[in-house]
């Protein structure tokens, strides 16, 4: 197991160079069946990953730029009537045939389509003129937004922040990166040489796995804490969600399987926890002298870490 998936990293590597890391949030969150949102500057390889990605995985994939004109029914497909049955035949949209939508510049579309894309994310469905139409297995959404560039562009509501499982940053390249970049596209496209190294029948298998890998009452009784220790500072106007404690699970979960272990540790909640609650964490108005950073690592030192041996108030022995 812990070889396939370090094959699919490395078909990624081929084409994304010095974002280990990255990467493997990614692949982390594949396996925990969330969504991604990735909050980057244009042009550092966001759609390149990826299509690499859902290459190296076996997975359809398809990109839809989004614009203040996307509908909808460009989503989720729409219903025509049919001359020979006089009945309404459905047409498939965006959503529909695929495994990996990449959804570019999600922050520039209307409000509706993002309700739609909220549907699909949440319920792996679409539902067009009351019937509901189930989208393929698995069903991942990677969404982009830019921090510049905002003109045209609004703020997610945090209803819908809140069904990506991590928000993440790949960043500018290192020297030796983009040293290795630019050498690597010198007449070749590395993207041709991205190979097939796990299949989709794998891939789900490998997420069920995921299920059953062991969070002991001691690092469910640590994500608890962190979670209400979130709601209860003084800067936090909205904490830490119970779907959001959730989500610190599966990708602890995931983390941990990644690492081909079959339990939980504290340490996987801590690698986690920025990732999945950075954009869940929303100060209270006027708050000037800290970030959401700050306060989720101020969480991290003050509740204590099962690794370390702590037992705490209310946690079953």
């Amino acid at each position: 197991m812990r070889s396939q998936l370090e094959a699919v990293l490395a078909e990624a590597e081929k084409v994304i160079t010095g974002k280990r890391e990255a990467i493997e949030k990614i692949l982390t969150a594949l396996l925990a069946e969330g969504h991604i949102l990735l909050d980057d500057v244009p042009g550092v390889g966001k759609t390149t990953l990826a299509v690499a990605l859902s290459r190296a995985v076996g997975l359809s994939f398809r990109r839809v730029q989004f614009t203040p004109d996307v509908l909808p029914s460009d989503l989720t497909g729409f219903s025509v009537p049919d001359k020979a049955s006089g009945m309404f035949v459905y047409r498939p949209g965006a959503l529909n045939g695929i495994h990996l939508l990449l959804g570019d510049e999600i922050n520039r579309a209307a409000s509706k389509t993002q309700s739609a894309l909220l549907e699909a994310m949440e319920e792996r469905q679409v539902t067009v003129d009351g019937n509901t139409y189930p989208l393929e297995t698995p069903f991942c959404v990677i969404a982009t937004e830019n921090s510049v560039g905002t003109a045209g562009t609004q703020r997610l509501p945090y209803a819908q922040m809140d069904r990506f499982l991590v928000r993440l940053s790949l960043g500018y390249p290192d020297y030796e990166a983009q040293m290795a970049m630019l050498r690597d596209r010198q007449g070749v496209n590395p993207m041709d040489t991205v190979q097939c190294v796990l299949s989709r029948e794998e891939l789900i298998r490998m997420q069920r796995e995921v299920r059953l890998v062991t969070a002991k009452d001691a690092v469910l009784d640590y994500i608890t804490r962190l979670s209400m220790a979130s709601r209860e500072h003084g800067a936090v106007e909205v904490g830490i969600s119970p779907r959001g404690a959730l989500f610190i699970d599966r990708m602890a979960k995931a983390r941990a399987y990644l690492e081909d272990r079959d339990y939980v540790t504290g340490r996987d909640v801590q690698a986690v926890f920025r990732d999945v609650c950075a954009h869940r964490v929303l100060l209270k108005d006027g708050v000037r002298e800290t970030t959401v950073e700050e306060v989720l690592e101020e969480l991290l030192k003050q509740v204590g870490n099962p690794d370390r041996g702590s037992v705490f108030p209310g946690m079953r022995k």
